[in-house]
């Protein structure tokens, strides 16, 4: 093959510019009516699978699948409307790449040129450039047949098209096929890309010289123009303890190379796992100290699938430019639902008392149960959670006396404490709902046991540091707590393999529950859809909105322009050398924001997309910079 600096684009159709096979979307029009309808389509499906990895002969596979469809002239145009909707996401999001090189872009296919000219023509493919086979109609209109003069209704048939096309020049290759494979098996390209974003053959991946989860991967690999300024599927994510599958499936939906470990990691194994992810999701077991965070040098975000943050070294975060985002109310409603029935089961002694009659016991008696109407409940840290559980309990018949460091606004007739001692002093209830900070570190001790009423009812679901836990297990067991729900201890199991391990156990009306406060299907399901899109925003538009550490900014949607994203130490002239720089090189700013915190600087600066690339070197270069990347 003759080569020269002309690059020529070899790409399939089905299951590669398309997400899907058409002739398996024609059948689900053709057959809608039939009796038969889903054992034909299996059919379909099973044949072309068989024809695809290359166990089947192609000619049969057509064959046969046509002589399925009973298929019509009238579907056609419904199945372009179809596949019109699902051209694969790559290809859709790089409509500039085959506008610029649309002379150089072949589409050889093994399905029909009736359906695939009105779709590649619409990315600007020309459809003398579309090689693909032709249906026969009878006088009719039904489909019965193909052009068998075509070669590509045979096996080999891509090969010996692109033979009879002469292209001079360097060809590459992308489908998903083993057809597509034959073409540089036969000598005639000189790379074949295995296209994985929609289907992965493991004979087809095998065979290839790369393999390509989405089209701007193939882009990037040959430094071509493309719509986004790195691979999404070279974002490496690493997601921990159980996170919820919505979470799984939104960063995979998103281009994303996404690794799931069920359990929680230690220091040591973080350490060797961080050094190649950009995106780390937790939940409350995993502890993202500085040690782990200095050897991640990739790392762009982490996410807590939680509402806490408190494993999480904020600090260190910022130092390292690393944006990390919770869920501070997706699992509120689940959480307070939890101390309500808690509250109810413990004033009546209901787990003791099921307890009982699992053993055989008969123990009816009203004695040291009571009815929660006109009961004081004492709520400690009056934020998200404490507020709502504030209007629940008001709503049932409690009285709310609440207690924060931070001046809260009353919800209904609550009543604002003064100090702890008061709340411990009244209350007939108290239930934790503060943070995880190292200061709420045994807030409430032997100390404040003591300040509390005799027989008091005691919740913890906040944080497992916040209690003394010997403490509490002495006024349990002399009964000066009279019931107490526990959600969280200061050590937790890092699985559901491991035992757990507590003073707690065995004490008389205690409830212990493993961290599920917040663990309802709608709470996970929340923080699955909350906590990603909140990273992919960041990644996509630099929007740092209801981040925890960064400075908070939300961001308009980039538009026919480059995006700077430059994170700095928060000293000051950063953002005046900034703006030098970009004048040294004659950018013109279409945009800038700026946003700091007491340790680091925010700047976002969106520029024309014509510039020097030596402008991206000068940034990265200021001093106190931390991080620095860009968009588009």
């Amino acid at each position: 093959m003759s080569k020269g600096n002309k690059k020529y684009f070899i790409i399939d159709f089905d299951s590669t510019f398309t997400q899907v096979e058409a002739l398996d979307i024609l059948g689900e029009i053709s057959l809608k009516d039939s009796p038969e309808r889903a054992s034909r389509l299996q059919q379909i499906k099973d044949i072309t699978d068989k024809g695809m990895n290359g166990s089947f002969s192609f000619r049969e596979s057509l064959e046969q699948r046509i002589s399925i469809l009973n298929a019509h002239k009238n579907h056609l145009p419904k199945l372009v409307e179809e596949l019109k909707k699902v051209v694969s996401t790559s290809f859709k999001r790089n409509a500039d790449f085959f506008e610029k090189y649309a002379d150089r872009i072949y589409i050889i296919s093994n399905g029909f040129k009736d359906f695939i000219v009105p779709i590649v023509g619409d990315y600007y493919i020309k459809p003398e450039n579309v090689c693909a086979n032709e249906f026969e109609f009878d006088t009719d209109g039904n489909i019965v047949g193909f052009d068998k003069e075509n070669v590509l209704s045979s096996n080999n048939g891509k090969v010996e098209q692109l033979k009879s096309l002469e292209l001079k020049g360097d060809i590459y290759v992308i489908g998903d096929g083993y057809t597509d494979y034959e073409i540089k098996a036969a000598g005639l390209a000189n790379k074949f890309y295995a296209f994985t974003e929609n289907v992965e053959r493991a004979n087809v991946t095998e065979n290839a010289d790369h393999i390509t989860p989405s089209f701007d991967e193939f882009l990037y690999l040959n430094k071509l123009n493309t719509a986004i300024s790195y691979p999404k599927n070279r974002i490496n994510v690493l997601l921990l303890e159980s996170v919820h599958s919505k979470a799984i499936e939104n960063l995979k939906k998103e281009g994303y190379n996404v690794e799931v470990y069920p359990a929680g990691l230690d220091e040591d194994e973080l350490v060797k796992k961080i050094k190649n992810v950009s995106i780390l999701g937790i939940r409350s077991k995993t502890q993202v100290t500085k040690r782990v965070l200095d050897n991640a040098n990739r790392l762009i975000s982490i996410g807590a699938f939680c509402i806490g943050t408190n494993q999480i070294d904020l600090e260190a975060c910022l130092e390292k430019g690393v944006a990390v985002f919770n869920a501070p109310f997706s699992n509120t409603r689940s959480v307070v639902e939890m101390a309500i029935s808690e509250i109810i089961l413990l004033l009546r002694q209901l787990s003791d008392r099921s307890a009982k009659m699992h053993e055989g016991i008969w123990d009816k008696s009203a004695k040291g149960s009571f009815e929660i109407r006109g009961k004081k409940l004492g709520i400690i840290g009056y934020g998200n959670i404490g507020a709502q559980l504030s209007v629940l309990a008001e709503s049932i018949g409690l009285q709310v006396l609440y207690f924060d460091i931070e001046e809260k606004l009353a919800l209904g007739n609550a009543t604002k404490c003064e100090s702890l001692e008061e709340l411990l002093g009244e209350s007939d209830i108290i239930s934790l709902h503060v943070d995880g900070r190292k200061e709420n570190a045994n807030i409430i001790g032997e100390k404040e046991f003591k300040q509390m009423k005799d027989g008091v009812i005691f919740l913890n679901l906040s944080r497992g540091h916040v209690v003394d836990i010997d403490a509490l297990k002495n006024n349990i067991l002399n009964s000066k707590i009279a019931g107490a729900g526990i959600d969280v201890f200061p050590e937790e199991p890092k699985s559901n393999d491991d035992e757990f391990v507590s003073p707690l156990r065995g004490l008389p009306n205690v409830l212990l529950t493993p961290h599920i406060g917040g663990s309802t299907l709608e709470a996970q399901e929340n923080i699955a859809t909350f906590v990603p899109n909140k990273i992919m925003e960041y990644i996509n538009t630099g929007s740092t909105t209801n981040s925890v550490n960064f400075p908070n900014l939300q961001l308009p949607t980039l538009q026919n322009a480059h995006r700077l994203i430059h994170i700095h130490l928060n000293m000051p002239g950063i953002l005046a050398k900034i703006n030098q720089v970009l004048a040294d090189h004659q950018i013109n700013i279409v945009g800038q924001y700026l946003k700091t915190n007491e340790v680091i600087g925010y700047v976002i600066t969106d520029i024309d997309k014509e510039y020097d690339k030596d402008v991206i070197k000068a940034l990265r270069s200021i001093e106190h910079t931390i991080k620095f990347r860009v968009l588009y």
